[in-house]
């Protein structure tokens, strides 16, 4: 996809990437290389390291049920 016109965040450089989930198009100051997203959807998804945290990828805090039951205690 040719990607045309200005960044539609700073609305001064010179757009080259388009977002993944917004459509956005971004210049590179705007854009994370890491997710594909513009910097916008980066914060609004929490992803500041620039990585994609894929659902039920085990990142969820699971424990077990706590029990009164003596049995179950190491």
């Amino acid at each position: 996809m040719s990607v045309t016109g200005l960044c539609q965040i700073c609305e001064t450089a010179e757009a080259t990437h388009d977002c993944d989930r917004c459509g956005a198009l971004v210049c590179s100051e705007h854009w994370n290389r890491g997710n594909g997203l513009c910097v916008e959807c980066t914060a609004e998804i929490g992803g500041g390291s620039g990585e994609k945290t894929p659902r039920g990828s085990g990142s969820e805090d699971i424990r077990p049920p706590d029990t009164d039951d003596e049995t179950h205690q190491l």
